[in-house]
């Protein structure tokens, strides 16, 4: 029986690997940027009637945005050979001699308003470097002198994307101390803007929902969540399983963001697809071996009355869980000092994973179960066709990103 089970599930792997390489280098993005790109903003009051914005924008994308807002042609042939070079002191020399275009160009897409009137913009001479993930970043600085008002003051980011069609969103990290506030807050496409006045249930609700969105459109992190459900067969492993998972990528996540740990996204995206491949594989090398991948632990022994192959999952859960912890950490990059409302934000950015997570496995495994216990052979295959669209999916991320292929 195993040797004819053996020899179908060669042929579907086979069949299968095939067709979800070709998908998915087929679908690799071509631009070095994905579909994202980070903006990070940093205001306090500069004075009485101003308002100081620290702005950290990606290079490349900056010089390529503003020359073609502004068809400032010379700006991006000297603005990518400093890039291609790797010339930090170049660089920012750039964006200053072309300072005209570049104060236009921010001052229409980042905005300070008070009382329902536009601050006027003023981008100071100076320009830096400095990196993100490993990515340069231009360190912008803004004065918006406004108008008194009594009601605070409105942010409106619509930095990126433009016609350069290079993003198609890009999340502002904002942080503030300003009108006798002080705390974190998002901004994208959906969201664009933010009012000091906002409440602190309105502003943890912000994090709540980018962290949702992050593990909804982070389709590695979703599979290696599927990969779980499959390789589990009560409902107590998979629930041990994403505790485990919760708990190591919990920890990472936090110190990665306040700046505790770090770790090159070289080597963490990576180490996030072979993590993919792995779990995925796992299932299928013991359907390999014959054993009863899917047999019910009602009646196993020991703490938690797992097995010895339940707890060595939970180990490599746990481990590939940190990794993954840094990975969600890149989303948000926080630059800001240590305080309970950083602390309290990122908690909230968890819980929203968190929500998604438990979605998950509430919708797939009960129906994974269900069908596993009306047909099991039935319940093996799509158990196992999964498994190969894991497996697979995770090795081609793994390759693309050893190579630098986007």
């Amino acid at each position: 029986m195993f040797a004819s089970l053996r020899r179908r599930l060669s042929g579907i792997l086979l069949f299968l690997a095939a067709g979800i390489a070709a998908l998915l280098s087929a679908a690799a993005p071509a631009s070095a940027h994905g579909i994202l790109s980070v903006v990070y903003a940093d205001i306090h009051s500069g004075g009485p009637g101003v308002v100081r914005a620290q702005l950290q924008l990606e290079d490349d994308l900056l010089v390529v945005s503003v020359a073609d807002a502004q068809h400032d042609d010379p700006l991006y042939r000297a603005g990518m050979a400093a890039f291609e070079a790797g010339d930090a002191a170049q660089q920012a020399a750039v964006l200053v001699e072309h300072r005209d275009a570049v104060a236009a160009y921010v001052g229409e897409r980042f905005r300070v308003s008070a009382g329902g009137t536009a601050c006027s913009p003023s981008l100071a001479d100076d320009v830096s470097m400095t990196q993100q993930d490993g990515v340069p970043y231009a360190v912008l600085t803004v004065d918006y002198a406004c108008p008194p008002s009594d009601d605070g003051h409105e942010i409106t980011s619509t930095l990126f994307p433009d016609g350069e069609g290079f993003v198609t969103d890009t999340k502002t990290i904002l942080t503030y101390a300003l009108d006798l506030h002080e705390g974190s807050t998002v901004l994208d496409a959906e969201h664009p803007a933010f009012t000091t006045a906002q409440t602190t249930l309105e502003r943890f609700w912000e994090f709540f929902r980018l962290g949702a969105e992050h593990l909804l459109t982070g389709i590695d992190h979703i599979l290696f969540l599927v990969a779980l459900i499959i390789g589990s067969r009560r409902l107590r492993e998979v629930v041990i399983a994403a505790s485990t998972f919760t708990l190591a990528h919990s920890v990472t996540f936090i110190l990665a963001a306040t700046g505790v740990v770090a770790a090159p996204p070289e080597l963490v995206e990576p180490t996030i697809a072979f993590s993919i491949a792995v779990v995925g594989a796992w299932y299928l090398w013991r359907l390999w071996r014959g054993d009863r991948v899917d047999q019910d632990l009602s009646h196993a022994h020991g703490f938690l009355r797992l097995d010895r192959a339940g707890w060595l999952r939970v180990g490599v859960v746990f481990v590939f869980g940190l990794v993954h912890g840094l990975g969600f950490a890149s989303a948000l990059g926080i630059d800001e000092p240590w305080s309970w409302t950083l602390l309290w934000s990122l908690l909230v950015f968890n819980l929203g994973i968190e929500a998604v997570q438990i979605g998950i496995i509430l919708i797939v495994f009960p129906l994974l179960v269900l069908l596993r216990r009306r047909s099991p052979r039935a319940g093996m295959w799509v158990s196992a066709v999964l498994a190969v669209v894991v497996t697979v999916a995770g090795l081609v991320w793994f390759v693309q990103r050893i190579l630098g292929i986007e």
